[in-house]
């Protein structure tokens, strides 16, 4: 796991996310999870914190 200033959470291995929908999503490497809220494409990272300039 990486966690760093103004960016997403990033795991890296092989994961599976069990989303909101209940559909369970297998993602393989680096995988980036919004932490400012603003995604459109929750629970993952869209880089949306770029944009509204988020610091957290």
């Amino acid at each position: 796991m990486i966690v760093t200033n103004n960016r997403p959470l990033k795991i890296k291995g092989k994961l599976q996310i069990q989303l909101a929908s209940a559909e369970i999503v297998t993602k393989e490497g680096t995988t980036g999870f919004c932490r400012c809220g603003v995604s459109e494409n929750k629970p993952f990272c869209d880089e949306s914190h770029r944009k509204i300039e988020w610091i957290g």
